[in-house]
Parts: C-alpha cells; structure tokens; sequence
C-alpha cells in the first residue's frame, strides 16, 4: 500500500520563474537524414527521434567511444596525457583523415586526443588504441566492454576508427547514453571538443563541427562521414542551465547535416525548457518509522529531479508523493520508500525513487513493544 500527497510545484520554486505565455508545440522537423534524435541532457526527454534504434554505421561518431575509454584509463591512472605513445607502421599508414603523425615517432597523448577528436585522425586513434590494448581488436573489445555498461545494447564495435565494416554498428539511441556519459564523467575533457583547430607537424587543421561557428552555444562532439555510413554529427549545445544533445546519421552531403543538426537544436531551444524542481538530498516528506530509534525520517530524491516541459507550461505542473504506508526499522540511508511523480495535465512525464536520506536503526525493546501495540489499534 502507498500513501499519496499531491503537492503544487509552484510552492517549491518559484518566484525566480517569469510568467511565460505559454508557446504552442509543433511537430518536430521533418528532416532529410537516416535517423537522427534530440534530448534533454538534464532530464533525458526526447524531444525529436527518428528511427532512433536503426542500426547504422557510425564512421568516426566512433571515436566518441574510442575518447571514452581513454578517459576511463585515465581516470584510472593507467595512462597520463604526457605519457609518449611510439607511432606504429599501421597507425602511419591509416588512410582517410589524419593527424600526421610519421612512423617511429614518440606523441604525448595529449597531442593525439587533440588530433582524435579535432582533427579526427585515424593515425592517432590507432595509435592510442594500440598503446592501450595492444592492438585495435583488443581496443575494441573493450569498447564493447563500456558500451554495454553504458547500456548501448545495439551497438557493436570491431574497430577505434569507425573504418566501414557492416559489423561495426550503432544507433541514434545508443549515441546519446555515449554523449550523455562523456559530458557527465569528464567534463573537463568535453571541453576539448569545442576547440576549433590544432597544428601538429606544422599542418593547421579545423574541426570537422562547423557548428561550433555557426551557433555560439554549440560546445563540442563530433563528425563522422564514410561513403556507407553517409555524412553523421553528433552536436551539444547549452543556453543558459539548459543543454541539449543532437544526433543525426546518414545525410547526403556535410552541409545537409549541419543544416538538419541546426533545424534540431533551434527547434529544441525554441519550444521547450527546462526546469530543476528538486535537488538531490532535499528533504520533500517526512515519514512515520516504526520500531525504530527514532520515529520520523526525512525522505528525498539522489539526484537532482529536471523536467522539459513546453515553454510557459510551467504552472500546470503537479508533483504527487507516494510513500511506503509502513516503513520499519532497520533503514538504511538511500533505501527506496516511495516515488515522486510529475504530472503535466494530469499526464506523468517523469517520475524518481523517493529515498530515506538518513538511516534508522531498530529501536530499543521498549520502543518496539510500543509501536506494536500502537499499530495493533490503528
């Protein structure tokens, strides 16, 4: 059994939020891509998709996993950005875009993630694969390793490169859990995906993004293009607190996904926002605990709960608190006891655990003995 309160958002926030019209919503774009997707970054919501779960080839949108590992390894303390990576035969003869590397040579891995993700070099992504693994296949074994951890369920990787290979597969869908990931676990490393051009061995090259100067509030990702896999952009841009994630694959020419990425992101910003209503360890009720040290417990959520709403349909929100109708003692700190559900026209748009934000220990026998009988006559 669950006890229910229904509570107005309107008494939490918020007298920093302006009364705003609200804005009818259109159907999203009709676009000339394979798939493509938008998403909220803070609160997840899609706000756009097309064949969101079609399996395609990536080309170098590959990379991003290839990033994310080396991330992993650096947070790990296996490898540093001023360790010196040997530059294999294979790496050098790479073909497609390059870094320049020559063969035989030592590279910081600062200079090679600069030339992975800016200049989207296959010479120094092998180059950082092997370093790491051994060899690329090994590399991608565990890129397949963090893509199911990530839950990227239909996506397979067989190389670092995104080099075309009809087994080398991913998703709109799987994308944006990469990109969401990337931006949560190593902000200080997304950072490099905005910079807009790197020298190395005296050859100026640009990113590929050409959004990153078309739209001020993009900040980064990637571009990927292969004659199988058509022209790919994965893009991220934030105004003000709110961040969105566009994802398009397969357009016919490198101006039609920037166009298509731009119509997405435009569409997102202009028709939607985003709202934090809860902070995570904020207490939102307090509940009765029986046969405990203590009678009452304070009751939140662990993390921060962010809706995307159609702009000026902020009012009509509604929170609704279920609790757990008897809670015991034992409690441990972080134990599900309830949800808290956002409503929006009496439609549940998201929903979070209701968690115990400290823990209760069992009571002494005289306490016990009390609240039986007390629950005995209730």
């Amino acid at each position: 059994m669950m006890k229910k309160t229904v509570l107005s958002i309107t008494l939490f926030l918020i007298s920093i939020l302006m009364v705003v019209q609200a804005t009818p919503v259109p159907s999203p774009p009709k676009l000339a891509a394979k798939s493509f997707l938008l998403i909220d970054f803070n609160s997840g919501r899609i706000l756009a998709e097309k064949n969101i779960n079609k399996k395609v080839e990536p080309a170098s949108i590959t990379k991003l996993m290839t990033a994310y590992v080396i991330y992993k390894e650096i947070e790990s303390a296996r490898l540093s950005l001023d360790e010196k990576v040997t530059i294999s035969k294979k790496a050098w003869k790479m073909k497609g875009s390059k870094m320049f590397v020559e063969v035989g040579k030592k590279v910081s891995v600062e200079d090679l993630l600069k030339g992975l993700i800016i200049q989207s070099g296959n010479d120094a992504t092998v180059a950082l694969a092997e370093h790491i693994a051994g060899s690329e296949s090994t590399f991608a074994d565990y890129m397949n390793q963090y893509a199911r951890e990530l839950g990227m369920r239909d996506t397979n990787f067989v190389n670092a490169t995104g080099w075309p290979n009809k087994n080398h597969v991913t998703t709109a869908s799987d994308l944006a859990k990469l990109a969401t990931a990337i931006i949560k676990e190593f902000p200080e490393h997304y950072t490099r995906y905005k910079v807009k051009e790197f020298t190395y061995n005296g050859i100026k090259q640009y990113n590929r993004n050409k959004l990153l100067w078309r739209d001020k509030s993009v900040d980064g990702f990637k571009t990927g293009h292969t004659e199988s896999a058509g022209y790919c952009l994965v893009a991220s841009a934030k105004r003000d607190d709110m961040r969105l994630i566009s994802i398009v694959l397969g357009t016919k020419s490198e101006k039609t996904r920037e166009n298509v990425s731009q119509s997405l992101i435009s569409y997102g910003f202009r028709f939607y926002e985003s709202n934090k209503l809860y902070s995570a360890g904020e207490s939102l009720n307090t509940a009765r605990v029986w046969m405990g040290a203590s009678a009452s417990l304070n009751l939140g959520l662990s993390e921060d709960l962010i809706v995307t709403i159609p702009r000026g349909q902020y009012k009509k929100l509604d929170a609704v608190i279920d609790i757990n109708q008897s809670i015991e003692a034992p409690v441990t700190k972080g134990q599900k006891l309830g949800v808290v559900s956002i409503k929006l026209d009496d439609k549940e748009i998201i929903s979070q655990p209701l968690i115990a934000l400290q823990s209760i220990d069992e009571g002494s026998l005289w306490q016990r003995g009390k609240d039986h009988i007390i629950k005995l006559f209730q």
